[in-house]
């Protein structure tokens, strides 16, 4: 397996952006989120994902010049069109806004419409507790998960992250609402593996833990069965309901795939506002503690908290480089015309 040091593929990846036509502002952005994905771990939405960024802006799809525009303001919340601009862009910029506002109210809300791919959602709620601030945020997709009871495709795997600041590591749960995306399902079939549980049916209604028949099938499981099914969807209303922007069926209209027009809500909250740092540190740390020391389940060998496994391999990959498929490496390589 080969290992790539943050600072080359953020290079590599920042170059391929700027050839696609990226301002090398904009790209360093994109480029430093893309790397900080992959060395965190979540591949799938890191390097994985940069091929199919740089065909979206040659497509069109994605407006590299583009800026968010305030459409409303209601005081503890804002509305923004993202105007199709790189959807890491917007995000940062919305989160920061609601962090303003939290600043000032101690809860602060904004939505964006008309917005394209967010690429990780978990950055956004480390964005947050970097700054001292919970985080909670969502966006909708195109239709790519069967509603609970049906075959075809016709739900969001709609992204929920929530994050919670805490000085000795932040937590963090960034989750779809499959038992596993369809980013998880490519670095698992990738990697000639299979899936820990079940994640989806194969051709015949079948549950399988085999990734290729599940993208195959696009029969992913929510997770929780029906109750993933429902919150996907309580999700997606919600979100459009609060940005006056699209839901995954008018998604669905425009045929972009998981390009554009999506809706998303970021939400900061300042826990100072409420609390001392003495409570807050208390209640994190007596529930920590909890978890560390239930009994081990037959086969279990540590538990995690949300976002400690994706510290863990953080300091692991910044020491000893990034795991990389080298197809895709390749592929970026050639992008950023390094070949």
């Amino acid at each position: 397996m080969t290992r790539i040091r943050f600072d080359e593929m953020k290079a590599t990846i920042k170059q391929a952006f700027q050839k696609a036509g990226m301002p090398g502002d904009k790209a360093d952005v994109c480029a430093q989120i893309h790397t900080e994905s992959s060395r965190d771990g979540v591949y799938s939405h890191g390097l994985n994902r940069v091929e199919r960024f740089v065909d979206y802006i040659g497509k069109g799809w994605i407006d590299v010049h583009a800026e968010p525009t305030l459409s409303a303001n209601f005081g503890s919340m804002e509305i923004y069109n993202g105007n199709m601009g790189p959807g890491i862009l917007n995000a940062i910029f919305a989160m920061n806004r609601a962090i303003e506002i939290a600043g000032k109210n101690g809860l602060g809300l904004v939505s964006l419409n008309n917005t394209t791919h967010w690429m990780r959602g978990g950055a956004y709620g480390w964005q947050a507790a970097e700054k001292g601030y919970i985080g909670i945020c969502w966006t909708n997709t195109e239709s790519c998960m069967p509603v609970w009871g049906a075959k075809s495709c016709g739900i969001g795997n709609n992204p929920f992250i929530m994050a919670i600041p805490h000085a000795d590591g932040h937590i963090v749960l960034d989750m779809a609402m499959s038992q596993y995306s369809y980013g998880k399902l490519q670095v698992t079939r990738l990697e000639n593996q299979k899936l820990p549980y079940p994640g989806g049916f194969d051709q015949d209604g079948n549950l399988t833990d085999n990734p290729g028949q599940i993208e195959n099938s696009r029969r992913i499981l929510p997770m929780g069965y029906w109750k993933g099914s429902g919150f996907a969807v309580m999700l997606d209303l919600i979100s459009a309901l609060l940005s006056g922007g699209l839901t995954t069926a008018g998604i669905d209209k425009f045929d972009k795939g998981s390009c554009g027009n999506c809706s998303q809500v970021f939400i900061a909250i300042n826990p100072l506002k409420f609390n001392s740092q003495e409570f807050i540190d208390q209640a994190i740390n007596e529930t920590i503690q909890q978890i560390k020391t239930s009994e081990l389940a037959e086969g279990t060998g540590e538990i995690y908290y949300p976002g400690e496994q994706s510290l863990k391999t953080r300091h692991k990959n910044m020491e000893m480089g990034i795991p990389v498929d080298d197809g895709i490496w390749a592929r970026v390589k050639e992008l950023a015309n390094q070949t």
